[in-house]
């Protein structure tokens, strides 16, 4: 027997921070009823419930979608409960965004990495291992240098660029595995940047030019950030690499290389808006809102006529 919907959307957060205020407000905006929960607050309860699972608030029935905002640290068995109810929310047939599968695709940036490729994206060389000698001799024989980073990890953080022949770090600094992936080298100019492109579903909403007087650009790191103009093939690398590795809307992250050729670096399935509404004007979250309730529009009117 399937459960009853609620007509509630419930938003996945560990803070009521400003994303989660504005979003709220948007959602409602578009007629749709918010509950906003931690994930940590939510489980299984197989047998017990219709659905089998624990939603503070919904008893037996389910939301109309989930926004998963985000998701707590902690130790592996808590993270891999929350992914877990994430996915028994998509195999009961809720709209999930992003669902576990994007989050973890994305999370994993060697997973990341793998699907651009795939989908035929350009993006840079990229090494993962764990055995630090091998990794050093990849290190050691580079043509220019390289940039390590944590592979999970965001906002630029624990990101460091690494000279060929440089030494690099004992394994527990890395949490056991290297991430390293080719340095691109920028066209002349007094600054770095690179390009935050979001897209929802298969549209870019916005998109901004992040600069910085340092190579690494992101917003929290310093970057300023300017609205970027229209460029077709920069838009359609992001929209084809948010539909690579699943999700339903995200931030992409693209580098001009020397030669001015786009590179697709990152894809962010939980990310931030608050720089880029305030770069380009554009009203982010209206958007989000509206794509949430046109799908759950059109899933009501699939279940119809079904």
């Amino acid at each position: 027997m399937s459960a009853p919907r609620s007509d509630r959307v419930v938003i996945f957060t560990e803070d009521a921070d400003w994303h989660t205020r504005t979003l709220k407000a948007a959602l409602e905006r578009e007629g749709l009823g918010v509950s906003v929960l931690s994930l940590n607050d939510c489980g299984f309860a197989i047998g017990e419930t219709t659905h089998g699972l624990v939603l503070p608030g919904f008893g037996d029935k389910l939301p109309a979608a989930a926004f998963v905002r985000l998701i707590a640290k902690g130790s592996t068995e808590q993270i891999t409960a929350r992914l877990g109810l994430l996915h028994a929310l998509r195999e009961l047939g809720v709209l999930v965004m992003n669902d576990a599968r994007a989050v973890e695709r994305c999370v994993d940036k060697s997973m990341t990495s793998f699907l651009i490729a795939r989908a035929g994206l350009p993006t840079p060389r990229t090494f993962v291992g764990e055995d630090r000698t091998a990794m050093q001799a990849l290190v050691d024989e580079a043509p220019g240098d390289l940039v390590l980073k944590p592979l999970f990890g965001a906002q630029g953080k624990g990101i460091r660029r690494v000279p060929a022949r440089t030494e690099l770090p004992e394994p527990e600094k890395v949490g056991g595995v290297y991430y390293l992936q080719d340095f691109v080298a920028q066209p002349a100019r007094t600054d770095f940047c690179d390009w935050r492109v979001f897209v929802i579903g298969d549209n870019v909403a916005a998109a901004m030019i992040r600069r910085s007087p340092r190579w690494i650009t992101n917003i929290h790191q310093g970057g300023v950030g300017e609205p970027a103009p229209f460029h077709e093939q920069a838009f359609d690398f992001a929209i084809r690499a948010t539909a690579a590795v699943g999700a339903d809307y995200a931030g992409v992250d693209l580098i001009e290389d020397a030669e001015g050729r786009f590179q697709v670096l990152e894809v962010n399935s939980m990310p931030a808006w608050k720089g880029l509404q305030k770069a380009t004007e554009v009203d982010v979250v209206a958007a989000l809102a509206a794509h949430v309730a046109r799908s759950i529009a059109q899933r009501a009117d699939t279940r119809i006529d079904a």
